[in-house]
């Protein structure tokens, strides 16, 4: 009964406050009192007896109250901090006002004239006398950083959010001003040992924090992107600030909370339906809070890739210098962990989590399944991002392909879904990134041995097979959304071809599939970029063939099987009636076609119509992703196997359209276009092949055909062809062989030393950081979250 009146007093109370029509005194306590000293609410409680409707009514026609609620409110939570909440009515008042402050301020934000409120130091309101007793010093403490302040103390508050220390009777308890937090870090792991004892209580607190800690920082989603770009978040710059002394043991608790987490742990099947995992809860939040703090290219890496990125430019307006804001110290504390057993906790963590809804058992639906893997891609591509010795430990060993095979696993079983685009995006930025080092190629070839459930065709080979066969399926049964990223999926086959050692024959067919789709003529002639995807396909076959021809005799032997693709390819014709035909043929085969079919029209095993996305989904837009020149850079390697980096070349050959040179692919030149062509080569990455854009602003000619087709790197291939056919043919022939196995063999223990023209350089692109990324990150990052 006693419940059902105090949700009556805290629900006359928000009426009260919406229909007083003078300000309610902040003196008035017996009035504020009402929204926080009942021990009854709960989180639900709060959400349901404070509509949103009616917050926004106080907003608009009684503010002087909303104003004071929230001075009261954080008054209280400060108040807890420096009294360490003793009691349990005390704890329960921090924890009314974190509730009630999470439910209100979104509302705050997204009225763009109260965004300044908690920014502001108005005197009064109970504030000035209370809020602070050190004096003068904090006496002009925007509200803002008062509640940080608060937040971050009372995550270390002894009996509350962590284990005591103390023995000693109740009274004589810690004071939370003089505890170093260092101590009271929450589980094990990086930079701390003790691992404290498990106290679901103490988790269910911290996670009401960090949500609140979260709805702060949450400020950012609700500005215009531009302004965004400019102004750090203020919520994030100052909690990641020196003025918050509990930053580091904060930093080390959320990421050892994170990568310590067993979501299946000693668990017994079922386990997870019987009782609620308290811990994943938290889990949840801290890795949110991590990924959104360690947000921060504002003052270093942004403008220190712009520069270089623009080195030949001048800077546009709007992207001169960035102030460089303060230092985050939490940027600062990952971009610094190098112990060997620091790398390999964090790693084997993030592996752990994102396999997890990877393990098969035998009981369907007996493990628990964690849902927070998009967040987990976004911290492990900031790890390598920012730390490069993490990235380097990475590559180092195998365990890239623990990393590996669940972000293919993701990208697989997202391909079809419009509403996941960003997740693909994630997954192919991160295997870009990791594509530029050397070892990423030659870790690879380590047999797949896993059976990880995925509906792709049953293969004997290795982990760079299965990378190929699933970046096929993406490219041939995924949405026209993901259009964008076939240049990146093919850059990384590029990248990592020189090291391939053996490409099962399923591998090897897949990409002479999507040779031939991509070079029928009413493809290559629908679209002024489609040619850059043939030129990034015969790199790929170059490189096997001059640095891996030994162990490759599928891929060889699948060349010989579709050499008619290279001799139209050749031959293509590049008159005017022939180009015109090509296209009138491709507009009978009707529009919607997807812009893989090739010759024959076969139909691609395991394509499926693009799912149409969930509603409300794609609310949450993301930004243009930058073009594959402007997230790469090249760099070629060297006799010794180190990377030097390619000039860009003074005077880049630009042809008519603006973009139809093939710096971005061809193995001979190493011409970069310059800057108004990157703009226009995004920009048409963006369209192509929304075929109605293209062809008004664009259509194929002649002189447009023979420029890029002159530079078609097939010597190596045809040499390859010249060599091979007639001898594969005499075998046929002499021993009426029909049988794949037999010529197979020939071709194993062939050689074409001497015969291939002089191997060409191996030229790799590495993933760059750049203005364009940040911003894509930034929108996708507060997407997931805000979706999740």
């Amino acid at each position: 009964m006693g419940n059902a009146d105090s949700k009556l007093h805290f629900r006359k109370a928000v009426i009260q406050l919406t229909t007083k029509t003078q300000p309610v005194e902040a003196t008035d306590d017996a009035f504020w009192d009402q929204f926080w000293v009942d021990a009854s609410t709960t989180v639900q409680d709060v959400f349901a007896l404070v509509p949103a409707a009616e917050i926004r009514a106080v907003r608009e026609e009684s503010p002087s109250n909303l104003a004071t609620l929230c001075y009261k409110a954080v008054e209280r939570l400060v108040q807890g901090a420096e009294s360490g909440c003793p009691s349990e009515r005390e704890r329960q008042i921090v924890l009314n006002c974190t509730r009630l402050l999470t439910r209100i301020l979104p509302y705050i934000f997204e009225d763009a004239d109260w965004r300044g409120f908690f920014w502001s130091t108005v005197p009064g309101a109970g504030r000035a006398g209370r809020l602070d007793e050190d004096g003068d010093d904090d006496e002009s403490r925007p509200l803002a950083e008062s509640l940080l302040l608060a937040i971050a103390d009372l995550l270390f508050c002894p009996d509350f959010t962590v284990q005591s220390h103390k023995k000693n009777s109740p009274d004589t308890g810690e004071d939370i001003r003089s505890i170093d937090s260092c101590e009271y870090i929450w589980e094990a792991g990086v930079g701390f040992a003790q691992s404290p004892p498990l106290n679901y209580v103490h988790d269910l607190n911290r996670t009401e924090l960090l949500k609140l800690l979260l709805t702060c920082f949450s400020e950012a989603m609700y500005l215009p992107p531009s302004s965004e770009r400019k102004n750090i978040n203020p919520w994030v710059a100052f909690f990641c600030s020196t003025d918050n002394r509990h930053a580091l043991p904060l930093f080390t608790s959320l990421l050892n909370v994170v990568c310590a987490y067993d979501p299946v742990g000693y668990g017994i099947p079922y386990n997870h339906l019987l009782f609620s995992d308290h811990r994943e809860q938290l889990v949840e939040q801290a890795v949110q809070i991590l990924i959104v703090t360690l947000e921060h290219e504002a003052g270093s890496a942004a403008s220190a890739a712009l520069q270089a990125l623009d080195a030949s430019t001048s800077p546009s307006p709007e992207e001169e210098q960035e102030p460089a804001g303060p230092e985050n110290l939490f940027v600062n504390y990952l971009s610094r962990i190098h112990r060997e057993e620091d790398l390999s906790f964090i790693l084997k963590g993030l592996a752990r989590l994102l396999n997890n809804p990877l393990v098969q058992t035998y009981l369907p639906r007996s493990t628990k399944k964690i849902q927070f893997h998009q967040e987990l891609l976004i911290l492990f591509w900031k790890f390598c991002d920012f730390n490069k010795k993490f990235l380097f430990f990475v590559l180092k060993s195998s365990d890239v392909l623990d990393m590996l095979v669940p972000i293919l696993f993701y990208l697989n079983d997202a391909r079809a879904d419009q509403s996941r685009v960003g997740l693909m995006h994630i997954g192919v930025f991160i295997i870009l990134l990791l594509s530029g080092e050397r070892n990423f190629g030659v870790r690879l070839n380590k047999p797949y041995t896993l059976r990880v459930p995925m509906d792709i065709p049953v293969f004997t080979g290795n982990h760079a097979d299965l990378l190929i066969v699933i970046f096929h399926k993406i490219i041939t049964s995924g949405h026209q959304r993901l259009q964008p990223l076939f240049d990146c999926l093919l850059t990384i086959i590029v990248n990592i071809s020189p090291y391939l050692k053996s490409l099962s024959m399923v591998a090897a067919n897949k990409l002479l599939h999507l040779l031939e789709a991509f070079t029928t003529p009413w493809f290559l002639f629908s679209s002024s970029q489609n040619h850059h995807l043939v030129f990034f396909l015969l790199e790929v076959f170059n490189n096997i063939i001059q640095y891996q021809f030994d162990g490759n005799c599928n891929l060889v032997y699948a060349i010989i099987r579709k050499r008619n693709v290279f001799h139209q390819l050749a031959n293509l014709p590049s008159d005017a009636p022939s180009i015109q035909k090509a296209l009138q043929r491709k507009k009978e085969k009707k529009s919607g076609i997807s812009r893989t079919n090739s010759a024959e029209n076969e139909s691609m095993e395991g394509s499926r119509p693009a799912v149409p996305a969930e509603p409300g989904t794609l609310k949450a837009s993301l930004e243009a992703t930058p073009g594959i020149d402007k997230i790469t850079e090249k760099s070629q390697v060297s006799e010794d196997g180190t990377m030097v980096a390619v000039p860009q070349s003074e005077s880049p050959q630009v042809t008519a359209d603006n973009g139809a040179t093939t710096g971005a692919s061809d193995t001979e030149s190493n011409s970069e276009r310059d800057h108004e062509v990157y703009r226009s080569e995004s920009e048409a990455a963006r369209s192509r092949l929304s075929s109605v854009s293209s062809s008004v602003a664009w259509s194929a000619s002649p002189d447009w055909v023979l420029s890029w087709k002159a530079k078609l790197p097939l010597q190596t291939i045809m040499r390859l062809l010249q060599v091979l056919v007639p001898q594969v043919e005499k075998i046929c022939i002499d021993k009426g062989l029909t049988d794949e196995s037999e010529i197979l063999k020939f071709l194993q223990h062939g050689t074409l030393v001497g015969l291939l023209p002089i191997p060409h350089p191996i030229l790799i692109r590495k993933y760059q950081a750049n203005a364009g990324t940040a911003m894509w990150f930034r929108t996708y990052m507060w997407g997931v979250i805000y979706l999740r």
